[in-house]
């Protein structure tokens, strides 16, 4: 079993770790190609020939203060729907959740949070979609192992695993 961490973008984040927690991949995937749709398929392909029908896969959810929304939502369903097709389930974690698990606050900026995870996890990338996957592989990893006694985890921590397995269904607005 492996623990998948995917941050969807145009550069996206891929990160798999093995049970102990160790590193086994940590890459930045772009596809192939310079005109869409030729690109995100690319992409998609790509990253789904990173996955293991055994991996446990958590998945950065859709951030909705973004310039590339249309872009970034057709990357993110692609993904979502190859998964889909492969019979795989995944996870989902929003982007302050993920920030949330690594620093203790869900509204962390990304310098900050590198530090964060330096510090809590001694991981390091340049690339920080690589950082985000590396958070949402731990993430994957910390509910694998939410019910044993020698993982212990920080109120935070324990908050957004919570909320990842019990996402609040959204409140309809009254009119």
């Amino acid at each position: 079993m492996r623990f998948v961490g995917i941050d969807p973008s145009t550069k996206t984040g891929f990160v798999a770790l093995d049970t102990n927690g160790h590193t086994i991949r940590a890459k930045e995937l772009t596809g192939t190609g310079d005109k869409d749709p030729r690109r995100m398929v690319t992409l998609i392909d790509e990253v789904i020939s990173h996955t293991d029908l055994t991996d446990l896969i958590c998945v950065e959810g859709f951030g909705f203060n973004t310039q590339q929304g249309i872009m970034l939502g057709g990357i993110g369903w692609g993904l979502r729907m190859a998964l889909f097709r492969r019979k795989m389930k995944y996870l989902e974690a929003s982007p302050g959740s993920l920030k949330k698990f690594a620093s203790g606050k869900g509204n962390t900026k990304k310098d900050e949070l590198a530090v964060h995870i330096f510090k809590q996890f001694g991981f390091e990338h340049s690339s920080d979609n690589v950082r985000d996957a590396y958070v949402l592989a731990q993430i994957a990893r910390a509910i694998h192992y939410r019910n044993r006694d020698a993982f212990t985890h920080t109120k935070a921590q324990r908050e957004v695993i919570e909320t990842v397995l019990n996402p609040s269904k959204s409140k309809k607005k009254v009119k």
